[in-house]
């Protein structure tokens, strides 16, 4: 169910419609979940791995690269950084 969710979330997400990615944002548990969210959001996801115990994600928008470290156990965003 949680993964049909999330691919209505998908469907229906507009680049119009964009929300920034910001400290304690819910992004998901999972690195697909995260991802997927980073996606919806208008993101291009370049890499994701785990690091630390945190899911690590390098994204590129509008010209501006960054990364986000997200907990496998609430979801939220623990550290983000954006370059340029």
């Amino acid at each position: 169910m949680r993964k049909l969710a999330l691919i209505a979330f998908i469907a229906f997400s507009s680049p119009a419609l964009a929300e920034d990615v910001t400290m304690g944002s819910n992004l998901g548990t999972t690195m697909e979940e995260v991802q997927a969210s980073l996606t919806g959001m208008g993101y291009e996801v370049r890499k994701a791995e785990m690091e630390d115990g945190k899911i690590e994600v390098y994204f590129v928008r509008d010209g501006k690269m960054g990364e986000v470290y997200v907990s496998t156990e609430t979801g939220a965003v623990t550290k983000l950084e954006e370059k340029g």
